[in-house]
C-alpha cells in the first residue's frame, strides 16, 4: 500500500482538477430566449465531482402579473 500512495494522490488530485477545468465550459442549462413577457432566472448548485443540480423559472415582468401568481385560485 505504502507503494502505491505516491501514484494514488497526484492521480486523485488531477481527476479533481480536470473536473474542475471541464466545469467551467458546461453551458447553462437552457440557451438565452428572449421572451419581451418574462424573466428567466437560473439557479445553478454544485455539490462536488459532478453532483448537483440546475433549475430554471420564468417570471412575469408584469408587477401586476407577478402578484397574481400568490393569489389563491378561487379568490377573485
Amino acid at each position: 500500500m505504502d507503494g502505491l500512495l505516491p501514484f494514488l494522490i497526484p492521480a486523485v488530485v488531477a481527476l479533481v482538477a480536470l473536473n474542475a477545468w471541464v466545469g467551467r465550459n458546461r453551458s447553462g442549462l437552457v440557451e438565452e430566449e428572449d421572451d419581451p413577457e418574462n424573466h428567466v432566472l437560473r439557479s445553478d448548485y454544485q455539490s462536488g465531482m459532478g453532483g448537483g443540480a440546475q433549475r430554471t423559472w420564468k417570471v412575469p415582468k408584469d408587477p401586476d402579473a407577478y402578484a397574481r401568481l400568490f393569489v389563491p385560485k378561487d379568490k377573485d
